[in-house]
């Protein structure tokens, strides 16, 4: 495992304070606030700890209410609203300085028969040829403040590669939809709870730039507001986040300065592992540029 994933690993691990009470460690990724992909993957976490181990997450819906500072621990209360017969819900509220930045509800469920269909996955490059995010993202190095150039031209615990790139300095418009190859760096232990936090984590990356694409914009403009407003996950079966995951993202609706996106995970195999909601805002401010 390398050390920036070993480090993510301890982040989502969180330390526990009192039963119910957890507290998580934050990062700075250089965005203006917290990293919502970190405050999902702690919840994650946190509401996981509280559940039997034959109880596996199957969806969990949040609410981005406060911008989180990266400077600053997550205090994590985890409310264990039922557990039922086949199913165990959970509530969790994340604190900073005293208020709420982020709720949601989390669903648990023994592994069940049913029936089963899915989507397929479309076809596309698989990603053993294409360059890393980080590598594209070297040669634009020369366009970033000293300031962006820190805290993006390091080694990152996901690696990513686009299916489909462009310039983030010069975005033409583009279709609302995009595919993106991503993995943990490293080897994971085998633990299924700690694959599902990492794609928690993982996926609130990228899915709302998908809103952009017909826009001209990317999230490099300054005179972007952009955060998300909310988050929904739904886990299909269990995952290995150490091996490729396609993530396939589309836009179907944008407008009252808020962007909707949708994701479906899918593993090599071409089996749905996980599908991502999310709205966000996207406010274009002139005073900012």
């Amino acid at each position: 495992m390398s050390q920036v994933l070993d480090d993510l690993v301890s982040l989502l691990s969180l330390e526990a304070i009192e039963e119910n009470l957890f507290r998580g460690r934050s990062q700075d990724l250089g965005f203006r606030q917290l990293f919502g992909g970190q405050v999902v993957g702690q919840s994650l976490s946190a509401a996981s700890q509280t559940v039997e181990d034959d109880r596996h997450v199957h969806s969990m819906h949040g609410y981005f209410l406060r911008p989180g500072e990266a400077s600053l621990p997550v205090v994590y209360q985890v409310d264990r609203v039922r557990d039922g017969g086949s199913f165990t819900t959970r509530r969790v509220t994340a604190v900073q300085k005293g208020q709420t930045i982020f709720t949601c509800t989390t669903s648990f469920q023994y592994d069940e028969e049913g029936y089963e269909h899915q989507s397929t996955m479309p076809q596309v490059v698989g990603p053993e040829n294409l360059p890393t995010e980080l590598e594209l993202t070297r040669l634009q190095a020369d366009r970033m403040s000293p300031a962006m150039r820190e805290k993006m031209l390091v080694a990152k615990p996901i690696e990513m590669r686009l299916v489909t790139t462009r310039d983030p300095a010069n975005p033409s418009g583009d279709e609302p939809m995009r595919c993106i190859w991503f993995r943990a760096d490293g080897s994971l232990p085998d633990t299924p709870a700690i694959h599902k936090y990492i794609l928690a984590y993982a996926s609130d990356f990228g899915l709302l730039g998908t809103s952009l694409l017909p826009h001209n914009k990317s999230l490099w403009d300054k005179d972007l507001q952009i955060a998300s407003l909310d988050h929904a996950l739904w886990f299909h079966r269990n995952l290995r986040a150490d091996e490729w995951l396609l993530y396939v993202m589309d836009s179907p609706w944008a407008g009252n300065a808020r962007g909707f996106a949708r994701g479906s995970i899918y593993d090599r195999q071409g089996r749905l592992v996980a599908s991502v909601a999310q709205e966000g805002l996207i406010r274009h401010r002139k005073d900012w540029s």
